[in-house]
């Protein structure tokens, strides 16, 4: 049987982490039809990742020897079983099975006293195994785009007083129960793009709930549809709040036999009222808008050449200029950030699907080039460091990555350490260059501190490559103007924090929130064009909260 390095040099070196991921591991699958049987060998384990390996179809029971295993991160693959041995692995803390062909979970995972994450999304599942509530160290359960129907009916137990994190978008779920505030302590709770009707009253009553998201509903209530799809989790919660309560006092009057005029009265002031209140929130929704310039109008527009060699790199790339983002305001501009690195952790799957980059246009010198380099000949100066090359930085990072596992004596690494591996076997690496010949974007890896954005920046350059496909940059480039068009909006509403960092309130609200986006033309060597964004085909999904202006 053929000898795996990375498994000899594991055991060798009596490791506690091994990584598999990418097209020489996969090779190695299909030609034996699975895993080595030696991987199993290595009890010493706590951290063991297989990823990205279209071969991989199933797991072998022999996983249940590596009883020391704390993460087990089985992503991007095709598996289509998991053994019911896996909750012999009792140590488990971290459980990633997500983008697979699964279509049924072991009952086995609710052995799993210590898990904390268990990450099924991305996959087939119809039904979640019932008994999750045995876990009761969990904190996060990611359970999107797959195929279910119904939460399992001891999910919402008191016995889950940890879990801070659900996330149910994308699937076909009809009903969400009531019993939902036991999760005494859900901070963050997803079920958009699904089959929801009502949203239970009850939902207010968790205590630490901070974001609610169940945009893409057909609720039967269409003032508080409008809410979901426009609102911030405060309103929300204080209007089911509110509707609760108001049901408590309709079914009170009932009991007291109170007049049939006195109810006429009052549900025509609750009519007029709701009408007010439906025409002032039609009014704040209109108020998040995009514009978008055409290409013909804005002689200066940036373009940009992509050189052929890049098909055998990372071949897709979309972008757009954006103006009129308040960064300067508070927390604007941490916020941004923050929402940046979700959508690179959820949509862009941690850089593997796609990845983002933002830059501060009027830094920008066009026209820009799209194009490869070896990784000895490009030059960068990456964000926070000094001017190296991609491999002076990524031997950096590497020395980085394994200095903070010491330190913090961890097994798994953080961070931009993370996405190294994407890079691994590449003889050239991909990057955007601006007309003075500056690398101002080495994908996935960091931009350049040359265009960096701050708070005084006033139009933002956006970028967004991908290995995988042309539609999968306009996806994910969809996500982050609508979610721009959020946070500026945010902003926009509480001025309190306009005036945070010694800033004028009243100046601050002089802005509008609506987002003005330029577009982008990637054009080849010969100047023919590849792609303009955003075209009519983009941000054209059904958003009510979004008003787009061609």
């Amino acid at each position: 049987m053929e000898k795996w390095p990375e498994i000899e040099k594991a055991a060798t070196e009596k490791r506690r982490e091994l990584v598999l991921q990418g097209n020489t591991i996969d090779k190695r699958i299909s030609s034996i039809g699975g895993l080595t049987s030696s991987i199993y060998s290595l009890q010493l384990l706590n951290y063991l990742e297989v990823s990205q390996c279209p071969s991989l179809t199933e797991i072998h029971e022999d996983i249940q020897q590596l009883t020391n295993l704390q993460s087990l991160i089985l992503c991007r693959n095709k598996l289509t079983i998991i053994p019911e041995v896996i909750g012999s692995l009792k140590s488990l803390k971290v459980l990633d099975l997500s983008v697979n062909n699964l279509k049924a979970l072991p009952e086995g995972i609710t052995q799993l006293r210590e898990l904390n994450t268990l990450n099924v999304s991305c996959n087939c599942l119809e039904v979640l195994p019932g008994g999750l509530s045995q876990c009761t160290k969990l904190s996060t359960i990611n359970i999107s785009k797959n195929r279910i129907t119904c939460f399992p009916p001891d999910l919402f137990s008191e016995n889950l007083d940890l879990l801070s994190t659900l996330v149910a978008s994308d699937n076909l779920i009809e009903e969400l129960c009531g019993e939902i505030h036991k999760l005494s302590a859900l901070k963050v709770l997803d079920v958009s793009n699904n089959k929801v009707r009502e949203i239970p009253s009850d939902l207010s009553s968790c205590p630490k709930l901070k974001e609610i998201n169940f945009k893409g509903n057909k609720l039967s209530d269409k003032r508080l549809e409008k809410m979901v799809n426009g609102c911030q989790t405060k309103s929300i919660l204080d209007y089911l709040r509110g509707k609760g309560r108001k049901q408590g006092e309709e079914g009170a009057d009932a009991d007291r036999g109170r007049s049939a005029d006195k109810k006429k009265k009052q549900q025509q002031k609750k009519k007029k009222g709701k009408e007010t209140e439906e025409q002032d929130e039609e009014e704040e929704l209109n108020r998040m808008v995009v514009k978008v310039l055409h290409v013909s109008d804005v002689p200066t527009a940036l373009t940009v050449k992509v050189s052929a060699e890049v098909k055998d790199v990372r071949p897709y790339l979309v972008c757009c200029t954006v103006r009129g983002m308040n960064l300067k305001a508070g927390n604007a501009l941490k916020r941004f950030l923050m929402a940046q690195t979700k959508l690179h952790d959820d949509l862009c799957g941690r850089r593997t699907i796609a990845t983002i980059a933002t830059h501060d246009a009027q830094l920008l010198k066009g026209p820009l080039a799209y194009d490869v380099k070896p990784p000895t000949q490009l030059k960068i100066v990456p964000l926070g460091r000094r001017e190296m090359t991609a491999v002076e930085l990524i031997r950096h990072l590497h020395l980085e990555a394994e200095e903070l596992r010491k330190q913090k004596k961890r097994q798994n690494v953080t961070g931009l350490h993370k996405y190294l591996q994407l890079l691994e076997g590449k003889s050239f690496y991909p990057c955007l260059v601006d007309a003075e010949g500056d690398v101002i974007s080495f994908p996935p890896i960091t931009n350049s501190e040359k265009t960096k954005i701050k708070k005084t920046t006033q139009e933002l350059f956006l970028e967004v490559t991908s290995a995988a496909n042309l539609q999968t940059c306009k996806d994910v480039m969809d996500a982050l103007i609508v979610k721009m068009a959020e946070l500026n909006k945010f902003t926009a509403e509480h001025q309190e924090e306009a005036g945070s960092d010694g800033e004028d309130p009243a100046a601050a609200t002089e802005t509008s929130s609506q987002l003005i986006v330029q577009q982008v033309r990637t054009v080849d060597q010969d100047g023919n064009l590849k792609v303009v964004y955003p075209s009519k085909t983009d941000l054209s999904k059904d958003i009510s909260h979004l008003t787009v202006i061609w």
